[in-house]
């Protein structure tokens, strides 16, 4: 399988949903959004984004399957599997907020070995394939090398649905907060793994994610030299609902931290 030639045959897909999404800016009225859950709105333009890399995605590679978020097509598990956020920062698309982003995974037998994050405002699209490195807009990008801890600058999602931890979560917020540059908080998972992947970010931890949050952008930034790992330090990341995602050093320092609080 050459994954090279894949991933260059699904920029474009991505990119053509990313602009069927800016041009939807702005138009989307309140009978237009559903809540699926707490917290978790929907529009017309996450499922038609969707139908779209469904449709594209099954072109390059016929007879895969889908992992997707807005259930537009059958979630099936098989030896080639696509997991598709369209548009991860939803409330900051329809609030206008100018961070949102499509993240696309391609799993062979339960293993990714392509990630792509297409950050739609900026319009930068950050890819790794298996063994490729990272790129942005096909330039190599690399994690930073800032550390340690107190010098770094960190990015993370506030819990928004799962409340269940957040006394840990402000524990370790609170040591963070004193311990670091500062910490920003985007909207877009996808994105704060991206801006980790290039160096913007230092590290990211979240909790209370699914797997299309971060399939894409968890790959791109091991591709770039960082690591990624879950609460525990293991590889559970992807279906455990929590992750740090760092340089190196940095992300030792954090993962201590965490585990501390976390248990």
């Amino acid at each position: 399988m050459n994954l090279e030639k894949i991933c260059n045959q699904v920029i474009p897909i991505v990119e053509q949903s990313g602009r069927f999404i800016r041009q939807e800016l702005g138009r989307v009225s309140g009978e237009d959004i559903e809540e699926k859950g707490l917290n978790s709105l929907v529009s017309y333009v996450d499922k038609t984004a969707e139908e779209q890399l469904v449709e594209g995605l099954g072109q390059v590679l016929p007879g895969s399957v889908f992992l997707t978020e807005e259930d537009t097509v059958d979630n099936q598990s098989g030896d080639l599997q696509w997991i598709i956020d369209p548009l991860d920062g939803t409330t900051n698309f329809l609030f206008q907020l100018p961070v949102f982003s499509i993240s696309v995974a391609l799993q062979r037998e339960e293993q990714t070995v392509l990630g792509l994050v297409y950050e739609i405002n900026r319009q930068e699209c950050f890819y790794a394939w298996q063994g490729g490195g990272a790129r942005l807009n096909g330039r190599p990008i690399r994690v930073s090398r800032r550390a340690p801890l107190e010098q770094s600058l960190l990015a993370t999602g506030f819990p928004y649905h799962d409340y269940s931890r957040m006394q840990a979560y402000f524990q370790v917020f609170e040591h963070f907060m004193r311990h670091t540059r500062g910490i920003r908080r985007f909207g877009s998972a996808a994105v704060d793994l991206a801006y980790v992947a290039c160096g913007r970010f230092d590290g990211f931890f979240e909790y209370g994610l699914n797997p299309w949050d971060v399939a894409g952008g968890g790959f791109i930034v091991r591709e770039a030299g960082g690591m990624v790992c879950d609460f525990r330090g293991g590889e559970e990341y992807l279906d455990g609902g929590e992750i740090i995602a760092a340089n190196p050093p940095v992300g030792k320092e954090m993962l201590e931290v965490i585990k501390r609080a976390f248990g």
